[in-house]
């Protein structure tokens, strides 16, 4: 299926290609009539206006850029994923073109359209959206689509991701071989898929070890949100000795209250995802790290590899984590 062009849909509103070119691009004096027509056309055709100067195309149609869709450019795991597929598609002589969506699904369309409306070559994407069908269109016109991160739902594709539920789970064991058994849990918000696994990591190593959950917060997706839910659960009747925190910001937030409580040598402290001086603080942070240069220069390849003409069905590529030892995951219970 090759992508609807402004020819067919002249054809199926009944005007002229030239009467579409206004109407895409919102110029006056068109009718009602034939905006409502040509706007009705668009929508069953899924057509997108194409957007790139045709100077900048290379040989075979192609404008030289992928798209990434991230969930936050400025947090360092995406920022990582970021440089990582910038490097690979360099290789390539290829662009990228990266937005946020801050975990808003509305924003993940507007961004996708954007680029699709640019006719970008590949689309990489971190998905936000409760279901990622609507890409469909993309795949059966011949953009590759991967995911990273998170595997897509209502779409078969590419997707590279990491198996979070066992690095959590990784993460607990630890603390609780250290003589942990009054663990807190602070998570992201609970529509994130990794962050559901992440949870369920954490409950499945207290289960083995027939250990009671401690006190779990969701929904904490700030700095500033999870300084105040650590502050909370170390007021409140029974204050965890150590702590999981499943995302590299709300690790952060954790370390800021334990220091402004003088308790960063008291309760131990294990964060999913590493963060730059997490190593020079004092305790270390110990981490469950995730590999984002690996995981972003596999997705972009993985783009290249079907660009360059690879079929068969789409595969789930899964990276390893690595549990990194440096202190505050290693501080004994007393009891």
């Amino acid at each position: 299926m090759s992508r609807a062009t402004l020819r067919d849909v002249a054809l199926l509103a009944g005007v002229s290609p030239k009467t579409v070119s206004r109407v895409v691009n919102r110029e006056p004096g068109v009718t009602e009539a034939k905006v409502t027509a040509v706007t009705a056309a668009i929508e069953k055709l899924g057509y997108r206006p194409n957007f790139t100067a045709s100077s900048l195309r290379r040989a075979g149609g192609r404008t030289a850029t992928i798209g990434v869709v991230l969930e936050n450019v400025a947090n360092p795991f995406s920022s990582s994923l970021h440089r990582a597929m910038e490097d690979v598609a360099r290789e390539h002589g290829v662009s990228i073109l990266a937005g946020s969506v801050d975990e808003d699904p509305a924003r993940e369309r507007d961004l996708i359209n954007i680029f699709a409306g640019r006719q970008v070559d590949g689309l990489v994407v971190a998905p936000a959206s409760g279901n990622q069908g609507y890409l469909t269109t993309e795949l059966l016109a011949g953009t590759p689509v991967v995911f990273v991160d998170r595997p897509p739902v209502g779409i078969q594709a590419d997707t590279v991701v990491i198996d979070n539920r066992a690095g959590a789970r990784r993460a607990v064991e630890h603390l609780i071989a250290h003589g942990h058994h009054t663990i807190g849990y602070l998570g992201d918000l609970r529509s994130i898929a990794t962050a559901r696994d992440r949870l369920q990591g954490y409950r499945d190593a207290l289960a083995d070890q027939g250990i009671r959950p401690g006190p779990v917060v969701e929904d904490v997706h700030t700095e500033r949100e999870a300084e105040q839910a650590v502050h909370r659960m170390l007021a409140g009747s029974r204050p965890p000795t150590a702590l999981f925190t499943a995302q590299n910001l709300v690790t952060i937030g954790a370390i800021r209250a334990l220091r402004a409580l003088r308790r960063q040598h008291a309760v131990a402290l294990v964060g999913f995802d590493d963060f730059p001086l997490a190593d020079l603080l004092e305790p270390g942070v110990t981490v469950v790290a995730q590999d984002p240069t690996a995981m972003g220069r596999l997705a972009a390849s993985l783009v290249f590899r079907r660009l360059a003409g690879e079929s068969g069905e789409p595969a789930v590529h899964e990276i390893p984590t690595r549990l990194i030892p440096r202190g505050s995951g290693e501080i004994q219970n007393v009891v």
